[in-house]
């Protein structure tokens, strides 16, 4: 009893910490994570096997978490070392294009495409936002989105608050859709064994009827706070500068990007887990940088991959503590064993408790409790794993601080001049997170229930 205690203790306070946000969030699970080492591990349950199963190293060295040779990689509890090696190599891909100017270009050019017309700029970058966020991480895609958004709008002299509050939306509702295009997502298809095909099919399947719908909504309710008629800038008198400085960079890091799609859609096929893919591209493009491999190097995001890394170990503490498989048994019980009322459960519980909390720990927590939950009441795991990813991906957007995206793209437009109140934000995303989750739950009750 005491380790559970410990265990539900030490967990509670990390994310109290990490919702205060007054200390550096890979601080907090990193200490938390020692704690549970000491106190939970060797303290509570005296068990040296749970610590070094929570830490997982062994695993690492095992040929299945490179190459699963047509079958899924182990599943594992503990640190999650295939989503936190995938990121890494991401990350590194991700300063490449950078770099390059990959994302600058793209958005200027698609701006020159729309004829610099601020309403087809704005459902432009909507379906932009969604489509680079289903493979790269919606933090960097925002972070470039809302940047060339304000150099557009001060051009152009329309409203760009409307446009970054649609692209975080999109932004959150695109990584939905595939294995890597949000963290929930790369340690559910990690943890449980599904391929980035998986997800297409299941999650990305509900992100594009829902992204059609959100995309009306939003046209419908924002265009007309995009631009006074008086400001009507004529297309003719534009110049916004749209060229790429070095041609072979931009090409060698496009060509990177697309051989890291290439694997990822085909890694069922091939059997090269995620973890050797984001190796590999790191690799790659740390060998095609040359000289700027170091600073590539440098500005990989450590701080996320040491939060996730001190996460997984509190998390492991309460799985190893059985806590998890209390609070499973607790959903299955009022929910009666009915599928349907279990779904809307895992969904809106995930939604709303993301639109307060960081997504990525309740995910991890989550995923031990609906394996339990397919274990003992028959529901299919596949079903409760869509169902929560969804929920957390999509509930994310429901308030300011519910992504990473969404602090990011609030904070990049207030230093601009162009603040954006809690009050305005849930007014406008409110709305449509609510809708997307009831589309999304009709869609996993006519196609799976």
């Amino acid at each position: 009893m005491l380790a559970e205690i410990l265990a539900i203790v030490i967990f509670v306070a990390m994310f109290v910490l990490i919702v205060w946000d007054r200390f550096p969030k890979h601080y907090v699970t990193l200490g938390c994570g020692a704690l549970t080492s000491i106190f939970v591990f060797g303290i509570g349950m005296k068990d040296a096997e749970a610590f070094v199963n929570t830490l997982a190293v062994k695993g690492i060295f095992k040929t299945h978490f490179w190459y699963a040779a047509g079958e899924h990689a182990e599943q594992t509890s503990g640190i999650n070392w295939a989503t936190i090696i995938f990121l890494w190599g991401m990350m590194i891909m991700v300063e490449g294009m950078a770099e390059a100017g990959f994302f600058d270009w793209l958005c200027l050019k698609i701006a020159k495409m729309a004829n610099y017309e601020p309403s087809r700029i704005f459902v432009a970058f909507m379906v932009l936002s969604s489509v680079l966020a289903m493979f790269i991480d919606s933090i960097t895609v925002i972070l470039f989105l809302a940047a060339v958004t304000i150099r557009l709008a001060r051009t152009l002299k329309f409203n760009p608050i409307p446009v970054i509050m649609a692209e975080i939306f999109c932004a959150n509702l695109g990584g939905s859709a595939t294995m890597c295009g949000d963290p929930p997502n790369i340690i559910i298809g990690t943890s449980l064994g599904y391929s980035f095909a998986d997800f297409v099919i299941n999650t990305g399947a509900m992100g594009a009827v829902s992204l059609v719908i959100i995309i009306v909504y939003f046209y419908f309710t924002m265009r007309n706070r995009l631009q006074d008629p008086a400001d009507k800038v004529d297309p003719s008198t534009i110049d916004v500068e749209v060229k790429i400085n070095n041609m072979k960079e931009f090409m060698t890091s496009t060509i990177i990007f697309l051989i890291a799609v290439s694997l990822l859609i085909t890694h069922a096929m091939t059997g090269l887990t995620v973890a050797f893919i984001g190796v590999f591209i790191a690799a790659i493009t740390l060998i095609a940088s040359g000289r700027k491999a170091l600073t590539l190097l440098k500005r990989v995001d450590y701080p996320t991959l040491l939060f996730f890394i001190g996460l997984f170990v509190v998390v492991g503490g309460l799985e190893e503590t059985g806590v998890l498989v209390v609070i499973a048994d607790f959903i299955a019980k009022i929910s009666g064993g009915n599928a349907h009322i279990m779904i809307a459960i895992i969904l809106w519980v995930s939604g709303i408790a993301s639109a307060f909390i960081d997504n990525i720990p309740f995910s991890a927590t989550m995923i031990p409790v609906i394996k339990t939950l397919a274990e003992t009441t028959g529901v299919d795991l596949s079903t409760m794993a869509w169902t929560l990813a969804i929920g957390t991906d999509i509930g994310g957007s429901m308030t300011p601080i519910g992504a990473s995206a969404n602090v990011v793209g609030i904070s990049t437009a207030g230093k601009e001049g162009y603040p954006i109140s809690w009050a305005t934000y849930c007014k406008e995303l409110v709305p449509g997170t609510v809708i997307v989750l009831v589309v999304s739950m009709l869609n996993i009750y006519l196609r799976y229930l």
